[in-house]
């Protein structure tokens, strides 16, 4: 399932708490797509705590508590790390990640907690989500089967990268336009894992952030540049974003653009990317500008004058995913999707 789809899915799952609806989620999928980060997502739009537990980590009496004597019985301290109404709040999300790379009897302990919400005495909070997340078999990591028992504890989604939905969350964590205007580029390289090979590392949505932090340490040292973006995403991919950098010199005035001068749609492909990428970037640093409208307007004149209007369409695209609705009410709208409609419809 791609990752807005699961977004909502999780948040309608953390909201269904409130209800009594919720279903024990299980995000399924290889390294670095973002099993982790989509969690931490649901929960800043909602404003409450993630108690992120690591099985991987723990061991059996981490859950259950330890045992102490209480007159002529014996009870159990419950862990302080589990959601607890009073000190963690009544509402938040209970995580518990790389829970295929736990023990067998690490997980036999999280069966009770999963399905009833609750270990022995303690109970989860009513207005707690549980979530969890996992490596698949032949993802190259440490990895048991799953039991039944516990399968049969969740709901299982498996997690898909795709590239539009990368890009929508890039633009919105200012990841370096030229990171996006490459993968738009070269969209098989989002993510390109192969355990067969024994990557150490790889391209992943995970590490093209990476390469966007390399981006901004060492650009000013050309020498160092290259390196840092291989040990980001791998050697291929590393030496490709490199060379893509470097030929962004030969780039169009982006300001002139913007003011709305009447400058040529490069020939090469590499850098009409670079330019939508760039341009997307531009439309969303406008809002709060006075001259927004004009600026959106001039920015769908120039996606109007690529020969592709492929790749116009995927700049307006962008373009609409991070700004909104504002550019429908740009007179040059409405022009600019009459002169594309046959490809909208039919292409």
């Amino acid at each position: 399932m791609r990752p807005a789809q699961l977004l909502t899915v999780l948040d309608r799952e953390f909201t269904s708490t409130r209800e009594g609806f919720h279903t024990p989620a299980m995000l399924w999928g290889p390294p670095g797509v973002g099993k982790s980060q989509m969690v931490a997502q649901v929960a800043g739009r909602h404003g409450v705590p993630v108690i992120d537990i690591r099985l991987s980590q723990m061991e059996p009496s981490d859950l259950r508590g330890i045992p102490f004597r209480q007159g002529d019985r014996v009870e159990w301290a419950v862990p302080a790390l589990l959601p607890d109404a009073g000190r963690h709040g009544p509402e938040g999300i209970l995580f518990l990640d790389e829970i295929t790379s736990a023990p067998p009897a690490v997980s036999a302990a999280a069966y009770q907690l999963i399905l009833d919400r609750r270990l022995g005495e303690y109970q989860v909070p009513d207005g707690w989500a549980i979530f969890a997340a996992g490596n698949r078999q032949g993802d190259r990591g440490v990895t048991y089967t799953m039991p039944a028992p516990l399968a049969n504890r969740f709901s299982h989604f498996e997690v898909e990268t795709n590239l539009d939905d990368w890009v929508s969350w890039a633009y919105r964590n200012d990841i370096d336009e030229r990171v996006i205007a490459f993968l738009r580029f070269r969209p098989e390289l989002l993510f390109d894992f192969d355990p067969a090979h024994n990557p150490v590392a790889f391209p992943s949505p995970r590490s093209w952030e990476f390469a966007h932090r390399g981006l901004q340490k060492f650009i000013d040292h050309p020498q160092l540049l290259q390196g840092t973006l291989q040990a980001c995403v791998g050697p291929a991919a590393g030496i490709e974003l490199f060379a893509f950098v470097n030929s962004l010199e030969q780039m169009p005035d982006l300001d002139a653009i913007v003011a709305g001068e009447e400058v040529a749609v490069p020939a090469e492909i590499d850098l009409q990317y670079a330019v939508a990428a760039a341009l997307v970037g531009r439309a969303i640093r406008a809002e709060g500008h006075p001259e927004r409208p004009r600026i959106l307007g001039n920015i769908l004149d120039y996606a109007g004058r690529f020969p592709q209007r492929e790749m116009g369409v995927m700049l307006v695209s962008d373009m609409h995913r991070a700004v909104g609705n504002a550019i429908f009410e740009v007179p040059q709208f409405s022009d600019w999707a009459q002169a594309v409609s046959d490809v909208m419809l039919y292409e």
